[in-house]
């Protein structure tokens, strides 16, 4: 390994999953949504919060709309 490295010899690659970069943020959620997801998680062997973030990502792809009706 060398000492020094001349940066203008490196040639970089653009990352190729820059676009799905992830940004940390605070958010509230019903402890029942979490629980649901937390049971989830221990039947795939996937972490909760990646499976949030799944759903939320098929929600967003499939331009998925929230359909409300107050009681």
């Amino acid at each position: 390994m060398l000492e020094e490295y001349d940066i203008a010899k490196l040639s970089p690659k653009p990352n190729p999953y820059s676009k799905k970069l992830k940004k940390q943020i605070t958010i509230n959620l019903a402890s029942y949504v979490v629980d649901y997801f937390k049971n989830e998680s221990e039947e795939t062997g996937i972490p909760y919060q990646t499976l949030i973030n799944l759903y939320l990502e098929d929600c967003v792809d499939n331009k998925r709309k929230v359909n409300m009706v107050w009681k």
